[in-house]
């Protein structure tokens, strides 16, 4: 059996819907921390087309057009494919057979109570949802996940609930498939150097650990057999599953590694959102934002120039937290709640730092678009590589279900 190259980082993956340009929201929230997470972590960042496909199936017209635009915004913000692996989902078809062979053992109670499925078909109203593919969208999630057997993977609080399915989803198919043959051999293998006496204690504490959830418990079996130099590595891996009371772990159970939400409101002061019409999109110029940024909304409080404000009640504060220097924030918090200075003057002032920090990216942006090879390329290595992966997930997979190999 192949098996996929070693990196000693800790795996993350995650994934962006390429249903139109991305808004500074997404810049502060999700770009901002896969610039980080890439010199940490080995990583995998997808365009997320056939989810894209769950809400936008009856018009995909623009689905091609908005997916490299999406990867040229990644590539124009700092996200580097020489430190993470930049992909297309529909280019890696092992996602779509993982997405398959899990749905055989998913429960449909596990979808219909994802909090997401009823609340966007609320939200959705135009468009039609009663389909598998909405329903089965954490399916799928979990599917993009486990095929790369992730460590970790970066949501925001609204996608917590998501990634519970998928850790339940690798807990049962571990369960169902993780045992037997090789399995049965090791566990037996390793109780017999283990011998009886220190057999029927650790039994006695995973029983304990599996009633209490007990994590010190749960410790001190993991010490006992990692320390135990009588146990092979599969022999220790086996007997901390069989404690643990699943199978082996075919497919990791992902930790979720909670982002903090963008701090960047609407220009209305709402959250920032194409659907509201109050996004600045990363990809707007210069006299766009500055447009943008001048309308905006602002502390109710100062109807007149002479009222004074409170920054912490005008949205224009949160950019100035995301963009200014400790100096400027300074100057507007005296200057509003003093009323020294005018909304336009606290908003001028934000755009010389806005602009600055905006237009290396408009550059990069725009000489990644005049040669789009350059970014096809990236994709196709890209996706290459994590098909190596992933086709090793699915030998194994296979191999669990007792399916035949294509030649």
């Amino acid at each position: 059996m192949s098996r996929a190259r070693v990196n000693p980082l800790p795996r993350i993956v995650s994934g962006m819907r390429p249903t139109g340009p991305l808004h500074l929201g997404h810049w502060e929230g999700v770009l901002k921390n896969w610039i980080e997470l890439q010199k940490q972590h080995e990583c995998y960042f997808f365009a997320a087309d056939w989810h894209a496909l769950t809400t936008h199936y009856q018009d995909p017209r623009e689905l091609d057009t908005n997916t490299f635009e999406l990867v040229t915004e990644w590539l124009a913000v700092g996200v580097d494919p020489e430190q993470a692996t930049l992909f297309v989902q529909s280019w890696v078809p092992e996602h779509a057979e993982l997405h398959l062979l899990l749905s055989m053992l998913t429960p449909l109670g596990w979808l219909e109570r994802v909090p997401t499925y009823k609340e966007q078909q609320q939200e959705l109203r135009d468009r039609e949802l009663d389909t598998y593919g909405f329903l089965g969208y954490p399916v799928l999630m979990s599917a993009d996940v486990l095929v790369y057997r992730a460590r970790g993977v970066p949501v925001g609080q609204d996608q917590v609930a998501h990634l519970e399915v998928t850790r339940e989803i690798a807990r049962r198919f571990n369960f169902l498939y993780g045992r037997g043959g090789s399995f049965d051999e090791h566990l037996a293998s390793g109780r017999a150097r283990l011998g009886p006496k220190e057999t029927r204690r650790l039994t006695e504490w995973a029983k304990q650990y599996r009633e209490s959830g007990d994590q010190e418990l749960w410790s001190r079996i993991e010490r006992t057999l990692s320390q135990d130099p009588r146990l092979t590595s599969e022999e220790q891996v086996v007997l901390l599953a069989e404690a643990r009371g699943s199978g082996r772990a075919i497919l990791p159970e992902p930790t979720p590694l909670l982002t903090r939400s963008s701090r960047l409101p609407g220009t209305d002061g709402r959250k920032m959102s194409k659907s509201y019409d109050n996004a600045i999109a990363l990809r707007d110029r210069r006299d766009v934002v500055t447009r943008k940024i001048q309308t905006m909304a602002t502390d109710p409080a100062r109807v007149r120039r002479t009222d004074p404000g409170e920054p912490s009640r005008c949205p224009v504060w949160k950019y100035h937290e995301a963009f200014s220097t400790a100096d400027t924030r300074q100057w507007v918090e005296a200057g509003c709640r003093s009323a020294g200075i005018g909304c336009l003057d606290c908003k001028n002032r934000l755009l010389g730092h806005m602009l600055t920090e905006l237009a290396p990216i408009w550059d990069r942006f725009d000489a990644l678009q005049a040669h789009p090879d350059t970014v096809r390329e990236v994709l196709a290595s890209g996706s290459e590589r994590a098909r190596l992966e992933a086709r090793a997930t699915l030998e194994e997979v296979r191999d669990a279900l007792g399916l035949a190999h294509p030649s």
